[in-house]
């Protein structure tokens, strides 16, 4: 199943245990070989979220894995080998991934084993090394505009702009023709949201009262959603901004979760990964330019330090670079 040109063990960063970062370490590893319906990926990049926090304590566990488990649902990379039902990427195609299920393990390695239809190819204007940031995370933020179901010219408010799903969002949104408050952490969000093409950009730690006041001079009739990628008192000042009937969407994993109230309709949301909406996103991305903010990259041996400042606030995603 593998080319000779591969190594029969890689490096990678795996879990021996569940606990905190000091649990990830360094390691040889065999190769993973695939199956007819999977590709072997030479990795290049992986995005570091929450949910690898997740996996890391035990909490999302991919079904079918055995310790070590090679974390990293995001990554991006080269394939390297096809199994024989393969036919939407083919060998030497630069693609991304995002993978929740993945018993052969994630993209904290050189190397990945994973369903071929949980794959596609890096579209145009996505830096390649970039690429392994975005797709859990993009997906999530498709998956939140599906649900909100807006048409072109409606107002949406997106809260936790500035974040690694909020600040792809923006940039979704605007491609889908809507009218985009993006509210942002901080200075540098408000700078980040509004260079990505917020019609509206405004600081989530500023005065409410001012917040609030700025939307309804810009949306007089109130806006027609909110994608919620944080929960909280702010989240709930924020609703006053909506038109009645107004939908809130989240993902599930917000804390706390926004609670229903007259005139307000909350509604969750998970990320799909799948050949459909790969093509979907892949559509949007390439109708103009697109960006993927990268706070900060680690190399593989730093994977500890890139968990640890999954804890801290920063704007975009985290990367950890593994070719």
């Amino acid at each position: 199943m593998v080319d000779g040109d591969v190594p029969e063990r890689m490096q990678a960063a795996a879990l021996d245990d569940f606990g905190g970062p000091e649990v990830i370490t360094l390691r040889k590893l065999p190769i993973p070989e695939i199956a007819d319906d999977e590709v072997l990926i030479k990795v290049w990049s992986a995005g570091v979220g929450v949910w690898d926090v997740y996996e890391r304590q035990g909490v999302l566990v991919p079904e079918g894995s055995a310790l070590p488990i090679v974390p990293g649902s995001d990554g991006a990379g080269t394939v390297i080998s096809a199994g024989s039902k393969v036919s939407n990427v083919a060998v030497g195609d630069l693609v991304y991934v995002s993978a929740t299920t993945r018993p052969k393990g994630g993209f904290y390695a050189e190397y990945a084993a994973v369903k071929a239809q949980y794959a596609a190819r890096v579209p145009d204007g996505v830096p390649a090394e970039h690429a392994g940031a975005m797709p859990t995370d993009a997906l999530t933020a498709l998956a939140g505009l599906d649900t909100v179901s807006l048409s072109t010219g409606d107002w949406l408010l997106i809260f936790g702009a500035s974040g690694g799903q909020g600040h792809l969002a923006v940039q979704l949104a605007k491609r889908q023709g809507l009218i985009v408050i993006a509210v942002a952490s901080g200075a540098d969000g408000v700078a980040l949201v509004t260079r990505l093409g917020a019609d509206v950009s405004l600081d989530g730690h500023g005065d409410m009262t001012d917040v609030l006041a700025r939307i309804r001079e810009a949306a007089p009739d109130g806006v027609k959603a909110i994608l919620a990628m944080a929960g909280g008192a702010t989240l709930d000042r924020l609703t006053e901004a909506l038109a009645d009937g107004g939908v809130v969407a989240f993902a599930h994993g917000v804390r706390p979760e926004p609670q229903e109230r007259p005139g307000v309709t909350v509604r969750a949301y998970d990320g799909e990964s799948s050949p459909r909406q790969l093509q979907r996103l892949n559509e949007l991305i390439e109708a103009g330019p697109f960006v993927v903010h990268v706070a900060e990259k680690f190399p593989l041996g730093k994977v500890r330090d890139a968990h640890q400042r999954l804890e801290t606030s920063y704007a975009g995603k985290l990367l950890l670079t593994v070719a």
